[in-house]
């Protein structure tokens, strides 16, 4: 038997056709035999004394977590060794796992290594993830009336350019987002709290929000690039853009890049950055990372409280790394009244497509298109976006003294 991500069992069996159909309908045992033979691989490399070992074993469990197909398709028509960086000893753990539903090879090394704690550890680092294989297939077995899909997806709204930690331009991004169908996109570079990240000032911002005015000039009824930042969260909730400086953007993603792996609770914090004037969405809240942090500890029903109230948009950031947050919070957030956006947190024109890992969570927790920002017209998140940063309010107080 094989672990699902809410903690019970699964036989590798029922992937190809219970795998799907759960995700289709939002429910929170997703067979992906994929990722688990993948795993498997992870607690192979945990347990090797040397470099060369845990390489090639990480190596081929990429590979596997990236395959288009499933892993019991290749073990039964017999072409797994044709798997790039998969060699005899990954091929051995991931047939046991299909055929016997275990791998008797890996828990002959735990045991060995008396490493146990240690795997233990590391397979919570790898909970809530979808391999392509399962993403792919939530993405295209039909869903509930309503729920968010590709058809519905308009645009990415946390991306990074060259202006900061990004490798492209703007003006590259947007059309290699047209060459995906978007017809919009939010620019979202560091801001100048988070200089190992090439963070803005101000100063630099204003001179990128010249470059997209003459872009958004040039690209006039096809496509809109809107002008965000990415704020960083401090250790007390609040960020390192002043209100007046966030007032001067479109929309602000709050996000955190510190206080990542400590175990005591931080709800304070979150439910302080989800206060703070002009924020419009949460990024990657927890701020996981795949096999290697665990991410922020939080009452996040509490949190989503909080951001339902004052519209503030929870991101599923779909990099395949942080995969931030899963299905599993996100029916959580669903149920609390939440927004949601679905972002890649792209750095590159080839991480765009990170926003399909975001969309297949969001359908697995059955989120409607409706609750999703990047689903919007132009002219609903000009207001929405108003509304975040207290402009609209402001006006509608100046016009009532008149």
């Amino acid at each position: 038997m094989s672990h699902d991500r809410s903690g019970g069992s699964v036989t590798l069996a029922t992937h190809r056709r219970k795998g799907a159909a759960a995700a289709a309908k939002g429910k929170t045992a997703i067979a992906d035999g994929n990722l688990a033979a993948a795993a498997l691989l992870y607690d192979m490399a945990a347990l090797q004394p040397a470099e060369r070992s845990r390489f090639g074993y990480k190596r081929a469990a990429k590979a596997i977590a990236g395959l288009p197909v499933a892993v019991s398709d290749l073990v039964a028509a017999g072409t797994l060794s044709e798997v790039a960086f998969v060699g005899p000893a990954s091929a051995r753990i991931i047939t046991e796992l299909v055929t016997l539903g275990s791998s008797p090879t890996v828990e002959a090394a735990i045991a060995k290594g008396g490493k146990r704690a240690l795997v233990e550890e590391k397979r919570a680092l790898r909970e809530g993830y979808l391999s392509h294989t399962v993403m792919a297939a939530a993405l295209d077995t039909p869903a509930e009336d309503g729920v968010v899909s590709r058809r519905d997806y308009r645009g990415d709204f946390q991306m990074h350019s060259t202006w900061s930690d990004g490798t492209e331009r703007i003006a590259t991004m947007a059309t290699a987002a047209m060459e995906l169908g978007h017809t919009c996109l939010g620019i979202t570079d560091h801001s100048y709290g988070l200089p190992i990240a090439r963070g803005i000032s101000m100063e630099k911002a204003a001179r990128q929000w010249d470059e997209i005015d003459v872009l958004n000039e040039k690209l006039r009824g096809r496509f809109r690039v809107f002008k965000g930042i990415e704020a960083n969260i401090l250790v007390d909730g609040s960020l390192d853009l002043q209100p007046d400086e966030r007032a001067r953007f479109e929309f602000v993603v709050a996000s955190p890049h510190s206080q990542l792996r400590r175990q005591e609770d931080q709800t304070a914090r979150m439910v302080n950055a989800v206060k703070a004037p002009g924020v419009a969405i949460l990024g990657h809240p927890r701020g996981r990372m795949f096999n290697s942090r665990p991410g922020i500890s939080a009452d996040w029903d509490v949190v989503f409280a909080q951001a339902a109230k004052r519209g503030v948009a929870i991101e599923l950031d779909g990099n395949w790394h942080r995969q931030d947050i899963d299905y599993l919070l996100a029916k959580r957030a669903l149920d609390a009244g939440c927004l949601f956006a679905l972002d890649s947190d792209a750095h590159s024109i080839g991480e765009l497509r990170f926003s399909e890992y975001a969309i297949a969570h969001a359908r697995i927790a059955g989120v409607p298109a409706d609750r999703v920002i990047n689903c919007w017209s132009d002219a609903r998140l000009e207001e929405w976006m108003e509304e975040r940063r207290g402009s609209k309010q402001k006006a509608k107080r100046k016009k009532a003294k008149r």
